[in-house]
């Protein structure tokens, strides 16, 4: 009898796990990473501290889902797809990072029960896609709509941001910050651009000293003896080589037999400039900010003229400029009648704590406006701009889709028992993936509560139990570790935001669930010309 060795499909190196092992493998890297950042859900979430391995790069202190997950380095590849639903979730929302990688955590963990009870994964997945469509059904149906009402409507927006950020570190100060965010999305007026919205960050003082300046503020100081203040200003702003005021000839080696030759250079050179100069100045200006350096010759040039000028500026900060001001940015300067000139009423030097910054008032886009935040560390910085950036890019969406679903695990329980009440009339065994779903749900509400210290099973059947007699807006309040009605305590939520984390959790879990084999490639082998 001959003994049949194995056949070697895959480059030696490369690795394979089949059916069980690769589905276990997904189970737990997803789990893991789940189980890793459940524990900052909710108001009562706790925070990360995230250390680079470099010791001399700053820590990040933060219970922000998005920001956790792009900084582990993960190498299972269903954990990858988590931390990729997540950051989409960011992207396209900007809030509920957290809430979308749990659920998908929790899916995996009953689907990982159903798989061992030898339920085939389509047939997961079959009652799950009927168990989705089910869930947004009744979330749509839920929705509240107060966009034909502007004072309805601004509560609403309130009560949004507040339930944004009372899981965030500034829950203290949430009314403080709401304002804030709201005050700079009503700006905007309808637009979900946030360009416009400019956020500075300066040590010093506490959170509550934050503010929101209605102008432009640009984190630079002005040049050496020119104006520091102009109205009706013009300004040109550009991207442009200022420092060829020393000998710079494309890095060519030049021999000279005299100084007197080395002084003709440096001549030709000046004159160069002052020929560049002269055609800016000819765009009829009266300021003039470029992204590059502007060197001591040409600064000299602008101050002769009585024109501010302005070097370094920060490309994002060019660019939020161009916007504001109504100009463009430009690098030529032999039409001037082809350039738009970005206008506004007022530029002055302003002092926040020990720092100058120039304030631009008046601009031509009036919704731009700038948030200065204040805070005794960098990290507490940091945080409150992660913070005011999920409030902002939720309001925003908001605006544009006005209705809004009730927060504290309340749409969660409503769409988990739609779900549940679907099953019981679906025959077969898709009504078990489908009673999974709902638990999956249910589990949301529950983490909330734990994470706060209460407990969590008692409150969780309080709220099921009211939601089957029909109390369709009870929710948790965490306030008083009880089930409140969600409308007087005011925890609203988007419903583009719940919609999103109900599509992206279902879908990535599906997609996880779909898997029964990872190929690892064979690593490249150095020297030589095989390709892997």
């Amino acid at each position: 009898m001959v003994s049949l060795q194995p056949v070697q499909i895959l480059n030696y190196g490369a690795e394979e796990e089949k059916a069980e092992t690769a589905r276990m493998s997904s189970f737990i890297g997803a789990i893991a990473i789940g189980d890793l950042i459940k524990s900052t859900l909710g108001p009562k979430g706790m925070d990360k501290i995230l250390q680079p391995m470099d010791p001399n790069s700053p820590m990040t202190v933060t219970n922000d889902g998005a920001t956790i997950l792009r900084s582990i380095g993960v190498d299972n590849p269903a954990a990858k797809i988590l931390c990729e639903i997540s950051k989409v979730q960011d992207d396209e929302v900007g809030d509920g990072t957290t809430s979308v990688t749990v659920l998908a955590c929790e899916l995996l963990r009953e689907a990982e029960q159903l798989v061992d009870q030898n339920i085939h994964p389509q047939t997961i997945i079959a009652g799950w896609r009927k168990a989705a469509d089910e869930a947004r059904r009744v979330l749509r149906e839920s929705t509240q709509d107060h966009g034909d009402d502007p004072e309805k409507f601004k509560l609403d927006l309130m009560n949004i941001a507040k339930t944004t950020l009372s899981s965030k570190l500034v829950w203290q100060d949430r009314d403080f910050f709401s304002k804030l965010a709201v005050d700079a999305v009503l700006r905007l007026k309808g637009k979900t651009d946030l360009q416009a919205i400019q956020i500075i960050k300066k040590l010093g003082g506490n959170m509550t000293d934050s503010y929101l300046d209605e102008g432009f503020l640009l984190d630079k100081k002005i040049g050496v003896n020119q104006p520091k203040r102009i109205e009706n200003a013009k300004v040109l702003i550009a991207n442009t080589s200022m420092d060829a005021d020393k000998i710079k000839v494309f890095g060519s080696r030049v021999r000279v037999d005299s100084t007197a030759k080395v002084a003709e250079i440096e001549l030709a050179e000046k004159e160069k400039m002052k020929e560049k100069v002269n055609k800016i100045l000819k765009h009829d200006i009266t300021c003039f900010i470029n992204r590059q350096l502007i060197y001591n010759y040409p600064e000299q040039l602008f101050a002769d003229a009585g024109v501010m000028a302005i070097e370094h500026a920060d490309f994002e900060g060019v660019e939020r400029l161009a916007l504001v001001l109504g100009g463009e940015i430009v690098s030529t300067f032999d039409h001037p009648e082809k350039v738009r000139i970005g206008q506004c009423d007022l530029i002055e030097e302003i002092m926040i704590g020990e720092d100058k910054l120039l304030k631009f008032s008046g601009v031509k886009l009036g919704e731009a406006c700038t948030i200065v935040i204040r805070g005794a560390t960098q990290q507490i910085l940091d945080e409150v701009d992660r913070s005011l950036h999920d409030a902002l890019c939720v309001l925003s969406q908001t605006v544009k889709e006005t209705k809004i679903v009730y927060g504290g695990g309340c749409s969660e329980m409503l769409m988990a028992n739609a779900v549940t009440n679907l099953a019981a009339k679906t025959p077969g065994k898709e009504s078990v993936a489908m009673e999974a779903f709902a638990r999956a749900l249910q589990q949301l509400p529950k983490i909330i509560a734990d994470n706060a210290g209460y407990d969590s099973a008692a409150l969780v059947a309080e709220l099921r139990a009211a939601h089957n007699q029909g109390k369709s807006t009870t929710g948790l309040d965490m306030k008083q570790g009880e089930i409140g009605d969600m409308i007087e305590l005011g925890i609203t939520e988007s419903f583009l935001v719940k919609r999103q984390i109900l599509i992206s959790a279902s879908e990535a879990a599906e997609m996880i669930l779909r898997v029964d084999d990872i190929i690892k490639s064979a690593p490249r082998q150095r020297g030589s010309d095989q390709c892997h």
